[in-house]
């Protein structure tokens, strides 16, 4: 039996979860998320915990049962408490900007770069260097904060760009010099 699979899902207080054949809707303090889950899994909810449980042992229900419990367990938490993924940006001159409903980075290049704030994310600037992407559904968050660091990843010579909180960003040693040959 799949080991996340079969653990209860607890659903704190304040969330209310309703369940209509493979659709499930999730309210709670800070909004509703909705999601249809594959028909072969059973969601059952009794006193307070949501169980997923599958048909048979088959490697493709396996697979569908950690995956769904995994999906309900995120939206449980997502609207009880958020998700938030920080990012840091590191460089002399770069720095992050709201202006209206975007964010607007400017980091070396000769045009600043602007993103459109997705239906359900808000973003909280840190000083100039320091953003963080808040929200209710885990995938909208982590997609767009990986949206924001794709314009710039960290460089692996100087360490400069846009790079996760506490992402450790190996230098590499740069050239030292000639190396011998070439013309004399």
């Amino acid at each position: 039996m799949s080991r996340i699979g079969k653990m209860p899902i607890a659903v704190p207080a304040g969330v209310a979860v309703k369940i209509e054949n493979n659709k499930v809707n999730v309210t709670g303090p800070k909004g509703a998320l909705e999601r249809c889950f594959n028909e072969e899994m059973t969601i059952g909810m009794d006193e307070g915990t949501l169980t997923v449980s599958r048909p048979s042992d088959d490697r493709k229900h396996r697979a569908m049962h950690g995956l769904t419990r995994t999906l309900l367990d995120n939206m449980v938490k997502g609207v009880s408490d958020g998700f938030e993924k920080n990012l840091e940006i590191v460089g002399v001159g770069y720095r992050a900007e709201m202006s209206g409903q975007k964010l607007v980075l400017r980091i070396g290049f000769s045009h600043p770069v602007e993103f459109d704030l997705p239906e359900g994310i808000s973003v909280v600037l840190d000083g100039q260097t320091k953003i963080k992407v808040q929200g209710i559904d885990k995938e909208k968050v982590g997609q767009f904060a990986a949206e924001v660091r794709r314009v710039h990843p960290p460089d692996h010579y100087k360490g400069k760009g846009v790079r996760y909180a506490g992402e450790v960003v190996r230098l590499k040693a740069g050239k030292t010099g000639k190396a011998g040959g070439g013309k004399k």
